[in-house]
């Protein structure tokens, strides 16, 4: 199975309650990137600001229940179907509880605890 993995352009840094508000005025206004407060529905992220990285955005998410950060990749695939099954011949199993996600997408993580959003292009 010839499975091709690229970088997607989105990276979601999921920060605790209590250093959200510095931490977005540290990309604001000490960075000064273009940033812009969004609107979501999601059990476990109660704000989001998406920030302009050059050809990437960064999503920083506010988590309540978080201790640390962690900060979370986007990887594309041409078929989810033939992605999971390869993942899954190679010991990698999808890891769908740790977030809400729509359908054709799936939560994995490398051996160092590094979440990836994998989804099809």
């Amino acid at each position: 199975m010839d499975v091709k993995f690229e970088a997607g352009i989105n990276i979601a840094i999921k920060i605790p309650k209590s250093k959200y508000d510095k931490t977005v005025a540290f990309y604001k206004d000490i960075l000064k990137l273009e940033v812009e407060e969004k609107p979501i529905d999601n059990p476990t992220v109660s704000r989001t600001h998406e920030v302009k990285f050059g050809n990437n955005v960064i999503w920083l998410d506010c988590v309540d229940n978080y201790t640390h950060s962690e900060t979370w990749l986007q990887l594309t695939v041409p078929n989810i179907e033939e992605a999971t099954a390869y993942l899954n011949t190679n010991a990698v199993e999808t890891c769908d509880e740790i977030e809400e996600l729509p359908e054709n997408m799936h939560w994995i993580q490398d051996p160092a605890g590094t979440v990836f959003n994998v989804q099809e292009k």
